[in-house]
């Protein structure tokens, strides 16, 4: 990983970083609020006007711009935060910022030792080993769901049909 970067002075990785951190959480923010659009538009409608999501929206406008920051320094809740706020429409206004400054941090993160702990903890491995690692996780993952999933249904009725 490091070789992609390798050569570069510190300021264009830490631009390019905090660009592509920025165009993915605003990206993702759109589409949650496209979701949000499609939804008011299909059978599913009226669910969007219950006071839940209200509440939900008025929650997402008053500690939504913090979690969106605070997102970017996490694995896995990023994109989810993002998408929930485009779907539950936190205002530009309050968005813009908060996927500013996570972004930034993130760029900070990853171009000072980021990079140099995702390399030390693959250990060289060839890009391929990683990629069957990944598939072998997601394997046994889905394969866990289904387990549980077929346990957690109860067992077919027994006894003379009538």
């Amino acid at each position: 990983m490091q070789e992609l970067v390798a050569g570069w002075p510190f300021w264009v990785v830490l631009v390019a970083f905090w660009v592509g951190a920025f165009v993915r959480g605003t990206a993702t923010y759109w589409v949650g609020r496209g979701v949000r659009a499609g939804g008011a538009r299909s059978r599913w409608a009226h669910h969007l006007d219950r006071p839940s999501v209200a509440m939900a929206e008025r929650l997402v406008r008053r500690v939504g711009p913090p979690a969106v920051t605070l997102g970017f320094l996490t694995v896995g809740l990023q994109s989810a935060i993002n998408i929930s706020s485009g779907m539950l429409r936190m205002p530009l206004r309050l968005f813009l910022p908060a996927v500013t400054l996570g972004a930034l941090a993130w760029a900070v993160l990853y171009t000072t030792v980021g990079l140099a702990v995702v390399d030390a903890w693959l250990g060289g491995l060839s890009w391929w080993w990683v990629v069957v690692g990944l598939v072998g996780l997601v394997a046994v993952v889905a394969g866990a769901r289904t387990l549980a999933r077929s346990e957690s249904r109860p067992p077919p009725p027994s006894g003379p049909r009538a």
